[in-house]
């Protein structure tokens, strides 16, 4: 069984809540991390270190934002994505742990396949940023153009909204499927939720566990109160970014 996270966005606590709770699980074959470890979170520097042990980390568009210029971004966004890469680029640490954190984001993948699986930051057509709403369920064309792209079973986040579309242009919510949904062969996209900012109106950190059958939601409840006083405490980033984690939006 593997784990699979994604959406972190510098949330150290949500981080180490998930991490100890996989620790707990049956994980046998590693974590896979789909991207965005940083942006708009205040901890970039301790969570690039920690998913440096994942077996599998991806390129998300802000990890992209900050090795070049972001792109597309919302102001609050592209001010939290500068001040990152300036957390990155900080003198007070030796020269070769920045750079190695550089390194470390400069060769993610935007891609992954393994064993008939896609494991994408965005989606199969455009792996760093295109989004997949739930409401792209009406929109048929979009998805058959995705589903078409796919060959089995496509892993992916971006949105922050955890669920799982199937073929047939169905969107079922984690709650929906009591937190568990049983694979049939069937073409099947899955959006992992986010681990440090949630956006399906819970709070807490969402991640996916995987055993080739089934996918298992699972919610893990952190102290984000001292994430939104070190986003409050940071000019750079706005107190939005802070109080969008009390209510998972």
């Amino acid at each position: 069984m593997k784990a699979i996270i994604s959406d972190i966005h510098g949330n150290l606590e949500a981080l180490r809540a998930v991490m100890d709770d996989i620790s707990k699980q049956n994980v046998d074959e590693g974590i896979y991390c789909l991207g965005d470890v940083i942006g708009y979170g205040p901890n970039p520097r301790e969570c690039i270190d920690l998913v440096m042990d994942c077996k599998l980390v991806l390129l998300g568009n802000h990890d992209q934002g900050a090795l070049f210029d972001p792109d597309g971004f919302n102001p609050a966004a592209e001010r939290a994505i500068m001040w990152t890469r300036d957390q990155l680029e900080q003198p007070t640490e030796a020269r070769q742990i920045r750079e190695k954190r550089w390194e470390f984001l400069a060769d993610r993948p935007r891609s992954f396949k393994e064993n008939g699986n896609l494991y994408v930051h965005g989606s199969a057509r455009n792996p760093l940023n295109e989004y997949v709403f739930p409401e792209d369920i009406y929109n048929q064309r979009k998805m058959e153009k995705i589903f078409t792209l796919v060959d089995r079973y496509c892993f992916q986040g971006h949105t922050h909204v955890p669920g799982v579309f199937t073929e047939g242009l169905q969107f079922l919510t984690p709650d929906d499927v009591s937190m568990a949904y049983k694979l049939d062969g069937k073409k099947t996209l899955c959006n992992v939720g986010s681990v440090g900012q949630p956006r399906d109106l819970d709070p807490r950190a969402c991640y996916v566990l995987y055993d080739g059958e089934t996918i298992r939601y699972r919610r893990v409840a952190y102290d984000f109160d001292v994430t939104v006083r070190k986003i409050y405490e940071i000019p750079d980033l706005d107190n939005f970014l802070g109080d969008r984690l009390r209510e998972g939006r």
